[in-house]
């Protein structure tokens, strides 16, 4: 937590001191609650997961892209990593052993310079991999598009590919970093007779927290899959013969079409004036009694009423198994039981932004269960109530109404664009789903894009897109006041970027320490509109000029220190740093890079500390100048 004390707009901080051993824990991690049911890990200790192919697929611990030339991924010894490097002869696709139909994937892909592979669906459905780092306008045949089908019949070549569907944004992260794909997938269906009724879609395609569609349909197999008819189960296949590619992390989830119903539905319904549930409900004063067919808050009687509604019937489980069960309650409380279990308890609960999830093992069958929905506020807007099971995807069991908008709640998002000017926006930022509450977002021509931390003095994160999303801030009221990064977003360690330790091994704060004062001395813009953030800590002065870099998605970092002692800076965190060939550091398990001058003389180091790696540079007394690029 930032424990953070302002006396006006520049003051002094004061929080707890933080000069402990690197050993030593600074915080308590809470425990995550479950969002989502397991899926199933495809092993990649070895190929057996796959079938027998040529040797352009191997398992390898690691991978390297050298980012100088084209289509080069350097594998090390080791498990945990498929990776194709194509060759004359031996460039052959891979296929899972397991079939699919429906199925929700997720995976890390790594694609060197302008290389090229796909993921297709049964074999025959592509959603391409591309080293499209930095393209403004994608196609279909960028990264992550849903590549095109073709037609050799027609004349001219460039009539012959058709349907290929090109993504709303470009997502694509630098070659040789990590990027992850959450794809939904649905195969065709076919009647008793084998006539296919309904065309495959994707449901949605995800890559590095963007959606990059949403209900496309495939009428048939793309170029170049493996096969031309359509089917209802099909492996998976991963294209070998265009060019090196990495994958990790794969894992998947097999759905059938089998829902959850609810029977023998009954509601009553309650006067209510408190926030928390009545242990005796039957005391209240009873509205009505009767049978319905719907879970949802519109069955609230009376306009602008304060209602605890007791919903009690039967889930009709088809299959024996764990079940979770998510429900979001916006400024109500609200209870679940099942076989008379509390799954989920929300009593009293109010101002709640996120769902709640609990999780039982449920019999095949009819079974009870008890909803309880507490609106004692008449501004309350309803709730919504999913579960997902064994090979049965996650879907609502209310209607849409049942979370009800009010007149104040904005339709459309309110964004702020960049334009052909620097913008800069002070507002409230969440990192890590924590307020900071000194923030200031600075836009680019470039559509580069950097949130900072006035209060700290700390890089919070960076991305390329479009800007800001402001409705929590400039709709009505405001919301959360809170601001919204719109594109490929990286999150910085969000610390303190600068601080004095007595040595290398001493824990680096999460706040200002008490020992140091620290001041923020605002900052000045330079003839193109980018300021220099200037601070002080002790008699160090301190001051930060963060642009873009020509021709590629990164950021220039310049620092400057006059200080009569040394002091440290923090570059970067996360669960894995590497220090790559080529020089420069891989940061949190290759989420961006960071790269300096050929001619630097500083030497950073990694360390472990608090069960993360760090990425550290002493910065010696005296006046100093620290240059370096973060490129994602």
């Amino acid at each position: 937590m930032k424990n953070i004390l302002f006396l006006f707009i520049i003051a002094s901080l004061l929080v707890t001191s933080c000069s402990e051993d690197v050993t030593t824990s600074k915080t308590t991690v809470e425990e995550e609650p479950i969002k989502f049911l397991p899926f199933i890990t495809v092993n990649l200790t070895s190929l057996k997961e796959f079938k027998e192919t040529s040797k352009n697929w191997s398992i390898t611990g690691n991978a390297f892209v050298d980012r100088e030339q084209k289509k080069v991924l350097i594998p090390s010894k080791g498990t945990g990593l498929l990776v194709n490097i194509p060759v004359v002869g031996m460039n052959s696709n891979i296929f899972s052993k397991f079939e699919h139909g429906d199925i929700e994937l997720e995976l890390d892909v790594m694609m060197p310079v302008k290389s090229n592979s796909g993921i297709y669906f049964q074999g025959r459905y592509e959603v391409q991999l591309l080293d499209s780092w930095g393209k403004e306008n994608p196609e279909s045949g960028d990264m992550g598009g849903l590549y095109k089908r073709w037609d050799e019949s027609k004349k001219e070549e460039k009539d012959r590919g058709f349907e290929g569907r090109s993504p709303n944004i470009n997502a694509a992260k630098a070659p040789g970093l990590w990027q992850h794909f959450k794809i939904i997938f649905h195969a065709p269906t076919f009647d008793d007779s084998g006539n296919k009724v309904k065309n495959a879609w994707f449901e949605e395609v995800w890559l590095n927290g963007k959606l990059l569609h949403k209900n496309i349909e495939a009428t048939g197999p793309s170029r170049a899959a493996a096969f031309s008819n359509e089917v209802p189960l099909a492996p998976l296949m991963f294209q070998g013969d265009h060019g090196p590619v990495a994958f990790r992390n794969i894992r998947y989830k097999l759905y059938k079409n089998n829902k959850i119903n609810i029977v023998n539905l009954h509601l009553k319904e309650y006067e209510s004036f408190s926030k928390k549930i009545s242990k005796k409900i039957d005391t209240l004063t009873l509205v009505r009694s009767i049978s319905v067919d719907t879970l949802t808050s519109t069955l609230i009687s009376g306009k602008n009423k304060r209602r605890l509604l007791v919903f009690k019937g039967h889930l009709l489980i088809p299959t024996t198994g764990d079940y979770l069960f998510e429900i979001l309650i916006k400024d109500a409380g609200g209870m679940l039981l099942v076989n008379s279990d509390t799954i989920i308890n929300m009593d009293g609960d109010f101002g709640i932004d996120e769902p709640t999830f609990g999780k039982a093992s449920l019999q095949k069958g009819e079974v009870p269960f008890t909803f309880i929905y507490n609106r004692s506020r008449t501004d309350q807007k309803g709730f919504t109530f999913q579960m997902e099971g064994p090979n049965i995807q996650k879907y609502y069991l209310t209607p849409q109404n049942s979370m009800v908008l009010k007149d104040w709640e904005a339709p459309d998002q309110i964004m702020l664009n960049s334009s052909d000017e620097v913008v800069m926006q002070r507002s409230f930022i969440l990192h890590n789903k924590q307020k900071r509450t000194h923030s200031i977002s600075v836009a680019s021509p470039q559509k580069i894009h950097y949130a900072y931390d006035l209060a700290l003095g700390s890089l919070l994160q960076f991305w390329h897109g479009s800007f800001l999303n402001v409705t929590g801030m400039w709709h009505s009221r405001g919301g959360e006041q809170t601001s919204d990064p719109d594109g490929v977003l990286v999150s910085s360690h969000g610390d303190p970027d600068f601080t004095y330790l007595k040595n290398e091994h001493f824990v680096w704060p999460d706040s200002i320490p008490n020992n140091i004062t620290f001041k923020q001395n605002g900052y000045t813009i330079d003839k193109l509109g980018f300021p220099t953030f200037l601070h002080q800590i002790d008699d160090a002065l301190i001051s930060n000029k963060i642009v873009p870099s020509e021709g590629k998605r990164s950021l220039k970092r310049t620092i400057s220190v006059q200080s009569s002692k040394a002091i440290w800076h923090k570059i970067g965190e996360g669960a894995i740093i590497e220090k790559l060939p080529d020089n420069s550091f891989a940061i949190n398990d290759k989420s961006y890079f960071v790269e300096f001058p050929e001619n630097s003389d500083l030497n950073p180091i990694i360390r472990n500390s608090n069960n993360k790696m760090e990425l550290l540079i002493k910065i010696p007394k005296g006046k100093q100048e620290l240059t370096y690029t973060i490129i994602w």
